[in-house]
C-alpha cells in the first residue's frame, strides 16, 4: 500500500514538473533568467516566442502584465493594461474634450527603458483611432483607420 502511495505521489511530481518545464520550452535560459530576475513574484507565466522578441504574460502583484525580451535576455518594454482613471489628468480631459462620441475599446500603459507612454484605442461608429502618449500631458494620432462594411 505504501509503495503504490509513494508510486502515484512521485508519478504526480513528474507530471507536474515537466509541465512546468513545457511552459518555457524554446524561450531562451538568458530569457528566463532575466525575468526571474527582475519578477521573481511573478506567477502564472506563460511564454510565447515571435520573430523578434519573448513575450512572458504573467500575474505581478495581481495584475496581468506583459514583458519583451529579445534573444539575449534584455528587457525591451512591459506593458499593463490600464482604466481611463489611471490616466494622467491632462490625459484623461483630452479624452473626454476631443473624443466624447468614441467609446475605449484597448488601453495600455508601456515602459521602455526609463520612458512610459500610453496607447488608446478609439472606436466609433465608423471608425477607429489609435492614440499615443510620449510625455503624459497630450496625445498624437498614432494610427487610424475606417471600419469595413460587414
Amino acid at each position: 500500500m505504501k509503495k503504490s502511495i509513494l508510486s502515484v505521489a512521485l508519478m504526480l511530481m513528474i507530471g507536474l514538473s515537466s509541465t512546468f518545464a513545457n511552459n518555457a520550452a524554446g524561450v531562451n535560459q538568458k530569457v528566463i533568467n532575466s525575468f526571474n530576475k527582475e519578477f521573481a513574484n511573478a506567477k502564472d507565466v506563460k511564454w510565447e516566442s515571435g520573430k523578434e522578441y519573448v513575450k512572458a504574460t504573467f500575474s505581478f502583484n495581481g495584475q496581468i502584465m506583459f514583458a519583451y525580451y529579445s534573444e539575449t535576455g534584455e528587457m525591451l518594454a512591459m506593458t499593463r493594461n490600464i482604466l481611463s482613471s489611471q490616466l494622467p489628468i491632462n490625459l484623461q480631459s483630452g479624452l473626454k474634450k476631443d473624443y466624447s462620441n468614441f467609446w475605449i475599446s484597448d488601453l495600455f500603459e508601456m515602459a521602455s527603458g526609463n520612458e512610459t507612454a500610453y496607447y488608446v484605442t478609439l472606436e466609433s461608429a465608423d471608425s477607429i483611432i489609435v492614440l499615443k502618449s510620449n510625455d503624459g500631458s497630450n496625445w498624437d494620432q498614432f494610427k487610424k483607420e475606417k471600419k469595413q462594411a460587414e
